[in-house]
């Protein structure tokens, strides 16, 4: 399978950014590899966890609107994850054709924590000679 690595997960984050339709600072801790180490010791995966933070609950709403339907017009399955508690509803879903899937986690204002939009975009598992040659693909 032909596969961008670390620049094709990049782009598929930023078109999600543009489906959730809110412009903020965004924080991205940076992007992990992971073995998948069920299918064999040579494949795998990307993990690409960022977020959009300095928002109010009206533009966490907004976000997480746009993202139930934004993402479904644009090749992606999506449905509705487990809740944690009321104010973190989540979000997953899937794109076959890209081969990502990504959970969006809404976080709600909390005393002392701003509300923040999280995403976490991952990789379909993809062969690589190595770790280091996995983050580079």
């Amino acid at each position: 399978m032909s596969y961008g690595g670390s620049s094709k997960t990049r782009e598929v984050s930023g078109r999600l950014l543009e489906m959730a339709g809110i412009k903020r600072r965004i924080a991205e801790p940076g992007m992990t590899v992971t073995l998948c180490d069920e299918y064999g010791d040579d494949l795998y995966a990307l993990e690409h966890p960022w977020s959009v933070e300095g928002l109010t609950n009206d533009q966490v709403d907004t976000g997480m609107q746009n993202l139930r339907t934004a993402p479904g017009e644009n090749g992606w399955k999506v449905r509705e994850g487990e809740v944690d508690g009321a104010d973190r509803p989540e979000l997953h879903a899937s794109n076959e054709t890209e081969h990502f899937s990504v959970k969006i986690t809404a976080h709600r204002a909390e005393p002392g924590k701003e509300p923040v939009l999280g995403f976490s975009v991952v990789s379909r598992c993809y062969r690589a000679a190595s770790h280091a040659a996995a983050n580079n693909a």
